[in-house]
């Protein structure tokens, strides 16, 4: 297997049915002293990433003032 110029490779299809990779599905590399383990990420329900995202908005409108922006009130 061959690594692009971007750093990509593509996963044998046989590689992707049995551990259920379709397109779209995240994966992850783990690594033990010289060798690399890809796995397939379980599924999430999002949850981490909006707690990672909770705080970072500059946004100093209220819910109410961006509810009528959105529905055409302001």
């Amino acid at each position: 297997m061959r690594v692009t110029s971007k750093g990509q490779v593509t996963i044998p299809q046989d590689v992707r049915r049995r551990l259920g990779i379709e397109a779209g599905s995240e994966v992850d590399f783990e690594v033990d002293d010289d060798a690399v383990r890809l796995v397939r990420r379980a599924p999430g329900d999002g949850a981490s990433l909006a707690t990672s995202m909770r705080g970072r908005g500059g946004v100093t409108m209220s819910t109410d003032e961006i509810m009528a922006l959105t529905r055409g009130d302001a």
